[in-house]
């Protein structure tokens, strides 16, 4: 095995880790604002895609061309999200919550199932296409381009969560709901925000993806799986672990598929995720 080989694979895992982080920065960010997990956003990120893939086919919008569209279309899903479901199990036990999230999935799944049927679809002749030849190392141009952005949209939802009066407010709620709502800052709409940031994060990747991914209605599922193994591995609430923990899991993927064998490559994931699990239960960058 060369150093080639071995190099295009660490480059394929990069890419696509960053595609992990970026969906799973949507999850952790929603359970870290409101301590509710989303085990709806495989189907989110499967709602983003085909959002991608009707703006193409109706309209003849190319994936890249229509980015802001499916964004604002998915911050909006997760701000109806909120009103007209998540609101009212707040205060609810764990047990009803995930029961009312995991049966919007299965909502969501079986709507789309209706609608469009389980058939595979693909956007044809999309705008980025070909490969980038670095040497021997070849990468295909969707994947390089859907990298760079979900880097650029990771690196903004840290800047805004960080440094702006807004994502200072909302880690004032995450941290206490009651003390900031004295300060004036209003829960709900910080609640709402939170959902719309989450879902906008993955109406990024999904219309990064649509460029060279089948989309069908069970698109979601592996990378939702995906998306809360990176969220464990990195930490709950975490946003800057869900980067390295996505390029983790990206990279171990690809070089355990690549230098041991690929048909166990799922079990080197879920293997390294056990022993963070084990021992360091908060994550890696999570705190006690």
């Amino acid at each position: 095995m060369t150093f080639e080989i071995i190099l295009q694979a660490i480059v394929s895992g990069l890419l696509v880790g960053l595609i992990y982080a970026l969906i799973a920065a949507g999850l952790s960010l929603i359970f870290g604002l409101m301590e509710i997990v989303n085990f709806a956003h495989g189907e989110h990120l499967m709602l983003s895609m085909f959002s991608s893939f009707w703006l193409w086919s109706l309209f003849g919008l190319d994936p890249v061309v229509s980015l802001p569209i499916t964004v604002l279309l998915m911050a909006l899903s997760g701000v109806l999200t909120h009103y007209l479901l998540i609101r009212y199990i707040l205060k609810a036990k764990m047990l009803i919550q995930i029961c009312a999230t995991f049966g919007l999935s299965i909502f969501l799944r079986s709507l789309a199932q209706f609608f469009w049927t389980p058939d595979f679809r693909n956007v044809d002749k999309p705008l980025l296409e070909g490969r980038i030849e670095i040497g021997e190392i070849f990468i295909g141009q969707p994947q390089v381009f859907a990298g760079l952005v979900c880097l650029f949209a990771f690196a903004g939802l840290y800047l805004f969560v960080t440094r702006t009066e807004t994502g200072l407010a909302l880690q004032a709620t995450a941290q206490d709901r009651e003390a900031a709502e004295i300060l004036g800052i209003p829960s709900n709409r910080m609640f709402a925000l939170g959902w719309a940031i989450g879902l906008g994060c993955v109406g990024v990747a999904g219309a990064m993806m649509s460029n060279y991914f089948f989309i069908f209605t069970d698109v979601g599922v592996n990378f939702a799986l995906f998306a809360f193994v990176a969220v464990a591995l990195g930490g709950f609430g975490s946003v800057i672990g869900c980067l390295y923990a996505g390029i983790i899991i990206g990279l171990v993927e690809a070089l355990g598929g690549l230098l041991i064998d690929p048909s166990f490559k799922l079990l080197y994931v879920f293997a390294i995720y056990l022993l963070v699990v084990i021992y360091r239960p908060q994550g890696l960058f999570g705190r006690y």
